[in-house]
């Protein structure tokens, strides 16, 4: 049952008292009650992604199969542990050369840390430059997404239980049904959510603008214990959508050595300011 709070709502309530004028029935009071319907499923379907929201949040964190599609070339697969507990934090290993990252990485997949608001990247040694000798690099997020857009991310903002939480924004929500994700049973849930509802999470969704997108359609298949199996997300041209397993079972990220890392943040900064 799917409910939008929009002149589609009006128009659909017109018609059917038009249609039920030749009808027996009392049309007021059989628009007044598929009215109401609506209203009774829409308070279900929060519900129900309420707990799962809720459920995802206590256990803080989960193994998680992740893929980006920004429409610009292969998307980038990201398979690991992903945590929210104590922090956004994850440890992944990521498609090498979807990355773009064969010029420092030579192996099939690279390994990729987030914690403490930086990311740290697992690459071979260089002979020269700052990561000579150097087995990770160094990326402060807020050279990615600059300063706003870093500390929207910032605590558990921009992690998997972020996204969930973000649903309650919703103004479009859908039961599509049960369907089979991964071989676990699961109930389907569509939800919308515009740019403008997105309250103080919008921030790290700032390329919505420029992409010229105004909404994030949200796709949840919740199964067993109220735990979300796959989301997807889309708005624009990206689409990123998540497999989860192994709820609350991950270990603490840990940043690498400082003595083993080149901090490649201002260059970054300084190369992106000078495009």
């Amino acid at each position: 049952m799917k409910v939008k709070y929009t002149a589609a709502w009006v128009g659909f309530t017109a018609a059917a008292l038009v249609a039920a004028t030749g009808c027996s029935s009392d049309p007021v009071r059989d628009t007044a009650r598929k009215a109401a319907e609506v209203a009774d499923g829409s308070e279900q379907i929060m519900a129900a992604l309420t707990r799962a929201t809720d459920r995802t949040e206590q256990l803080g964190s989960a193994e998680v199969r992740m893929t980006t599609d920004i429409g610009t070339g292969t998307p980038v697969a990201m398979d690991g542990t992903y945590s929210w507990g104590d922090g956004y934090a994850f440890d992944v290993q990521m498609d090498t050369a979807a990355a773009q990252m064969q010029q420092l990485q030579d192996a099939p997949t690279t390994r990729v840390l987030f914690v403490d608001g930086a990311y740290y990247y697992d690459v071979d040694p260089q002979a020269t430059g700052p990561l000579e000798g150097k087995e990770w690099m160094k990326v402060d997020s807020s050279a990615v997404f600059g300063e706003q857009g870093s500390q929207a991310l910032s605590g558990s903002n921009g992690s998997p239980s972020a996204s969930m939480k973000g649903l309650k924004y919703a103004d479009d929500v859908e039961n599509l049904g049960s369907e089979t994700v991964n071989g676990k049973a699961t109930t389907h849930y569509r939800a919308v959510v515009d740019q403008e509802r997105m309250g103080k999470f919008k921030d790290a969704f700032g390329t919505l603008t420029d992409s010229g997108a105004t909404s994030i359609t949200m796709d949840v298949w919740v199964g067993a214990g109220d735990l979300p199996v796959r989301m997807v997300q889309e708005f624009g041209a990206v689409k990123v959508t998540m497999d989860f397993a192994g709820f609350g079972r991950t270990a603490a990220v840990k940043a690498p050595p400082a003595a083993q890392t080149g901090d490649l943040t201002e260059a970054l900064k300084e190369a992106g300011a000078a495009r």
